[in-house]
């Protein structure tokens, strides 16, 4: 059954999209929840001359993707949580934990359901989370969680001791490379 989208579905399309799907899911989900509607001719017509409207909404809605993306890339987001011996949560962090902190830390407010964790973080220390902010374009955050503000402090330090080591590390290698490429060249 064709459908037309009035707003994105998630591996689907996007608004204005004509989509074939099973009847029963049109009927019984997309229908009900405003989601499509039936791709009739006259609502085939109708979306022609709706196209320019989608495709400045669409647009535009790239352009805030973008701007969040450029926002976000690298951000740092820290999470308190109850840790037992050993660094294990008692519980998990949740998509719903790391949109506040993203919230508190950045100032954008991302939905919960963007957020792909990929597996439960039931321990303490650095994780790598992806935000799907708007079809293709996504991010990549580093999530830090702790029992408490100072070992928030004590992993930040730690982080920034790190980071020199990797960069002098990194040069290390670069000039051992060089050296090798001219003993080879030679």
């Amino acid at each position: 059954m064709k459908v037309i989208l009035l707003q994105e579905l998630k591996g689907k399309g996007g608004e204005g999209d004509v989509v074939d799907v099973p009847a029963g899911f049109a009927n019984n989900y997309l229908y009900r929840q405003n989601i499509a509607i039936p791709a009739t001719k006259g609502n085939l017509k109708q979306l022609e001359q709706r196209q320019h409207n989608i495709a400045k909404r669409e647009e535009n809605r790239i352009a805030d993707a973008t701007k969040m993306q450029e926002t976000l890339n690298g951000a740092v987001v820290k999470v308190i949580a109850q840790v037992g011996e050993e660094g294990q949560l008692f519980g998990s962090v949740t998509t719903q934990m790391i949109a506040d902190a993203l919230k508190e830390a950045t100032g954008i407010e991302v939905d919960k359901r963007r957020i792909e964790l990929g597996q439960t973080i039931k321990t303490a220390g650095e994780h790598e989370v992806s935000i799907s902010l708007y079809r293709s374009i996504k991010t990549t955050v580093k999530l830090v969680v702790a029992g408490s503000e100072e070992e928030l402090t004590a992993a930040e330090t730690a982080a920034e001791a790190e980071a020199p080591a990797e960069e002098a590390a990194e040069a290390v290698e670069a000039t051992e490379d060089e050296a090798s490429e001219e003993k080879a060249a030679e």
